[in-house]
């Protein structure tokens, strides 16, 4: 593409983004925040792959790697270069689905709930509605995500990696209840920590938000969503822990409750913590790009940002 050729290219979409505003609460405004959470998501989470497939690893063999570095050194030697990288594909596609599912159900249950319970509880409880939306939005997020999750987790735990097979497509969802155990608290604490800190960031500063300028608002948006992260890595990360496990371990003839039982006497509590320094350098670091994209991308299609409001 030529140079004139981008020019003509970025002015028609400038004109149509300027020609047809999205009304906030607007069906268009459900779907465009939906489009921003896969785009957040799905690089965002491909990004970390290698930090990821460690953390799996050795959740699922706390001895099979003594750190990071060298359980990469070890892949690379014995697997290839590109091995690091192994689950990307499910990755991509499957926290894909999920950003859209999180993203445009939160801010469709955060107006639904609002609405229900009217402005004055919104006023003194606006956690309780960030909470209850983030967690149903979560809810209907995982189910997309689920089947994808357990081909990543397969893939990444088998020694060399394969293509997984499964008994049925059934049982691509023997993880969702461990599934929802990790996701839907990692999302309430993601979504209502990252509104609050936010909402205290912008009151400590001197101005306010609509004052400051697209770049610092996703200044702020970043900042925030680091710090989130941090928090709903910690939380969600022995339900992390099991979700790995049961996907790499259970039995064809065994039930998710039993196998989580079986598990656990294997492991025990202090086994629910193993990785758990990667994962919240990994959650951090991606829940804030997160928030910078999805905030960027608002702006750009000429949305507000998340929170402060």
């Amino acid at each position: 593409m030529s140079d004139s050729d981008r020019s003509v290219t970025k002015y028609w979409i400038n004109s149509a983004v300027e020609s047809k505003k999205i009304e906030v609460f607007s069906n268009e405004y459900f779907i465009a925040c939906a489009i921003g959470g896969a785009v957040a998501c799905a690089p965002t989470h491909s990004m970390v792959t290698p930090l990821d497939l460690v953390k799996c690893r050795r959740q699922v063999n706390s001895s099979l790697y003594k750190s990071n570095l060298q359980g990469w050194k070890t892949i690379i030697k014995t697997e290839g270069a590109g091995a690091i990288f192994t689950g990307v594909v499910p990755t991509f596609f499957g926290y894909g689905l999920q950003g859209a599912g999180k993203y445009g159900f939160y801010e469709f249950f955060k107006k639904k709930y609002s609405d229900a319970v009217g402005p004055e509880f919104v006023a003194k409880y606006n956690t309780a509605v960030y909470a209850a939306a983030s967690a149903s939005a979560e809810f209907i997020a995982d189910i997309f995500l689920c089947p994808l999750e357990a081909i990543k987790v397969k893939k990444q735990t088998t020694i060399p990696p394969k293509v997984p097979v499964f008994g049925n497509f059934a049982s691509l969802y023997s993880g969702i209840v461990p599934l929802w155990f990790r996701q839907i608290p990692y999302t309430m604490v993601k979504f209502a920590s990252f509104e609050k800190i936010v909402e205290k960031i912008y009151e400590t500063l001197p101005k306010k938000k609509e004052e400051y300028t697209a770049l610092q608002q996703t200044g702020v948006s970043f900042t925030g969503g680091y710090i989130a992260g941090i928090l709903c890595a910690t939380v969600s990360h022995p339900a992390d822990v099991l979700v790995s496990l049961v996907n790499a371990n259970k039995k064809p003839d065994e039930s998710t409750g039993k196998a989580v039982g079986r598990i656990y006497k294997q492991i025990g509590f202090k086994g629910l913590w193993n990785g758990l320094p990667t994962r919240i350098f990994m959650i951090g670091t991606l829940t804030g790009f997160q928030w910078l994209i999805y905030d960027s991308f608002k702006i750009y299609i000429g949305l507000p940002t998340t929170g402060g409001h």
